[in-house]
């Protein structure tokens, strides 16, 4: 008896447990859907830089300032230029306190980023938080925008898009905004709204096509811009953010077309484009009658521009040009040697541009087979020269913390191809230089420098060697100027090299 009880007591325990256990499970289960019902909650946040002196812009959000180790949330972002907005995140909804900071040393960490605007933000449901910085970067001005996500269970055929506009421009003007259809114009476009400084208009639906945007000063009907066709190809949201253009003063408008992953600029279909030139010629006894002056010819459009005696390294004076397709030809000064002719110069709307004028040597190797000394006695047999031109994009940035710089090589060397630009601080060799970069000959690159105080070396290596051409000190601040630093063999310096630092504008 006492073995049945037993057993049957075992089993009683067994059952129950069993039965406990399983309850157990569904209440957790239970309690784990109601809990993610509420966590799973989202928002979403996007940022976006409209600050022409500013550097690229981080986006730091934090749950809890003073409990980082526990925070759940705590995220930098990568930094954004002037007129892009970073991708949009997604956020759990809760209240938040974000930063926006500047990059002041070489570490993108958030504890050493210079910091310039905080505040607290609330995430809410269904809707994504715009954030835009405007203004002088030393005082910016922040706002944030509400923007409803949007429900298109109204458009079944998905053939609509949904459309916002921002005016930005710093002018403080309310401006009308109309589109039309591409293979109309504006006495056929349609009227979206007039809006006023920093103003977020509501969100208007249209189908799916490209179109054309128009920019008045509110009623009026004189356009003051007009866009090339824009694609709208996605039942997607976009925000057409109108900002100042800081290339070229005849075209004060820019329109940002701004998605959820990516910004697309878009300039004044009527721009005129700005150009200068820059004579980096050698003389030499194929062109005999070169006295280190040129003469420059541009046409297109129906317009001829020219230049007259153009020195050896130096630039031109600012040409403004209708955008088009031009040709270039370019004579030795007070003779008809013809140096270059009908070479093709492009100048997109709005463009801003530098063209390099520089002399090449080739060996001359009639038969094709490699060997330009035929006759063995160590000399080439034959040279010829040709003029080619570089032609490179002018920085128009404006920001006061750091610069553009454009490194520009036109140094023709059989025992190099490359120049190695070093910009080493007063803590720093050429070994351990946190900023580099090399050029290749006959091109150019840019490199982005924060503001102190650099020893610059231009450095070639020659089989083993590494040989420095150029050594000058170089100061920048928010004073100073987006620059060209231009190596050119020169005859009469010390090395055989020298660099001439301009500005690019």
């Amino acid at each position: 008896m006492l073995n049945c009880t037993k057993q049957r007591n075992e089993k009683f325990s067994y059952s129950t447990l069993m039965i406990f256990l399983l309850s157990s499970v569904v209440l957790i289960m239970a309690g784990c859907g109601s809990s993610d019902s509420s966590d799973n909650k989202v928002g979403y946040l996007k940022f976006y830089n409209s600050s022409t002196n500013a550097p690229s812009l981080f986006l730091t959000v934090d749950e809890n300032l003073d409990e980082d180790e526990d925070d759940e949330v705590e995220i930098t972002f990568s930094g954004t230029a002037y007129g892009t907005a970073d991708t949009r995140r997604e956020l759990p909804t809760g209240d938040y306190f974000y930063e926006l900071a500047w990059q002041d040393e070489d570490s993108a960490a958030r504890a050493d980023l210079e910091m310039i605007f905080q505040d607290q933000i609330s995430i809410e449901q269904d809707t994504i938080k715009f954030v835009v910085a405007s203004g002088d970067i030393s005082q910016p001005q922040v706002n944030v925008y509400d923007i409803s996500l949007v429900d298109d269970e109204d458009d079944s055929t998905l053939s609509l898009f949904n459309l916002r506009v921002l005016n930005m421009h710093g002018s403080n003007q309310a401006l009308d905004i109309y589109l039309s259809q591409t293979d109309e114009t504006f006495n056929e476009a349609t009227m979206i709204g007039s809006y006023s400084f920093q103003e977020l208009s509501e969100n208007q639906k249209f189908d799916q096509d490209q179109y054309v945007f128009y920019i008045t000063h509110a009623g009026e009907d004189e356009v003051l811009f007009q866009s090339n066709n824009v694609s709208f190809l996605y039942p997607s949201q976009y925000v057409m953010v109108i900002r100042e253009n800081i290339g070229n003063s005849d075209s004060p408008y820019i329109i940002d077309k701004v998605s959820s992953s990516y910004t697309e600029t878009f300039l004044d279909y009527n721009a005129e484009a700005h150009f200068r030139v820059f004579n980096a010629i050698d003389q030499h006894e194929l062109i005999a009658d070169y006295n280190d002056a040129i003469d420059v010819e541009i046409t297109g459009g129906n317009t001829t521009s020219s230049l007259s005696s153009l020195e050896r390294g130096t630039f031109s004076d600012e040409i403004v040009k209708e955008n088009g397709d031009f040709s270039v030809k370019v004579t030795v000064s007070d003779s008809e040697t013809i140096l270059l002719n009908n070479h093709l110069l492009s100048l997109p709307e709005n463009a801003n541009k530098t063209l390099f004028l520089y002399l090449t040597e080739d060996n001359v190797d009639h038969d094709g087979d490699g060997d330009v000394d035929e006759n063995g006695d160590g000399i080439v047999d034959e040279i010829e020269i040709s003029i080619n031109s570089l032609v490179v994009d002018n920085s128009v940035r404006e920001s006061i913390y750091d610069h553009q710089l454009q490194l520009v090589n036109l140094v023709d060397s059989d025992d190099f191809g490359v120049v190695e630009f070093y910009f080493v601080r007063s803590d720093e060799t050429i070994a351990t230089a946190y900023y580099s970069s090399a050029v290749s000959y006959a091109n150019a690159e840019s490199i982005i420098l924060r503001n102190n105080t650099y020893q610059v070396f231009a450095v070639a290596k020659h089989n083993s060697s590494e040989i420095v051409l150029a050594n000058f000190e170089l100061t920048l601040d928010e004073n100073s100027d987006e620059l060209f630093l231009i190596i050119e063999q020169d005859d009469t310096a010390a090395s055989g090299y020298r660099v001439t630092t301009e500005e690019q504008l």
